[in-house]
């Protein structure tokens, strides 16, 4: 009787280790999954503290040697349709977007120059100055790009007394 025991618990025993082979597996594929999926979540995370880039970049018209036009260039995708539901261009002055511009270009590059205190979210120095005609849409749009930072982003460049 002894000998008819041997086969059934060198069964019992394979089967045994295939159980606990196939737990092993599933629990570090679990691991890996939840792992990976974390991994995820802290890249859409970081992706979504990106600070969006922006470029002010003088275009020479090659047509009209005289004429210099400047473009503002946002690479963040939300830019354009958060843009879509806010006011005209001519719902503000020029002048009221300009006086708004030197205030948020002036503490942005504040905030750039010194990246040990403000972090690396402003990557991108702004070429802003008062003294060139940059137009009403370019101020408009450049305003509206420091608006848009402060409702996306919750940042307060400039306190302002609403």
């Amino acid at each position: 009787m002894n000998h008819g025991n041997k086969p059934h618990s060198g069964i019992i025993g394979k089967e045994n280790i295939a159980r606990f082979v196939k737990a092993a597996f599933l629990s570090i594929l679990l691991v890996g999954i939840s792992i990976t999926g974390c991994k995820t979540v802290r890249k859409a995370e970081s992706a979504a503290q990106q600070p969006p880039q922006v470029k002010l970049v003088k275009n020479n018209a090659e047509e009209e040697k005289d004429s210099v036009e400047y473009e503002l260039i946002v690479l963040d995708p939300r830019f354009e349709s958060w843009l879509a539901t806010r006011p005209s261009a001519n719902f503000y002055s020029q002048q009221y977007y300009e006086t708004w511009n030197q205030q948020y270009v002036t503490e942005w590059n504040h905030r750039h120059n010194n990246p040990l205190r403000y972090g690396s979210f402003y990557e991108t120095y702004i070429d802003y100055d008062p003294h060139i005609d940059y137009g009403l849409e370019l101020n408009y749009r450049l305003y509206s790009y420091f608006r848009f930072i402060e409702d996306e982003y919750g940042i307060v460049l400039v306190p302002r007394g609403r």
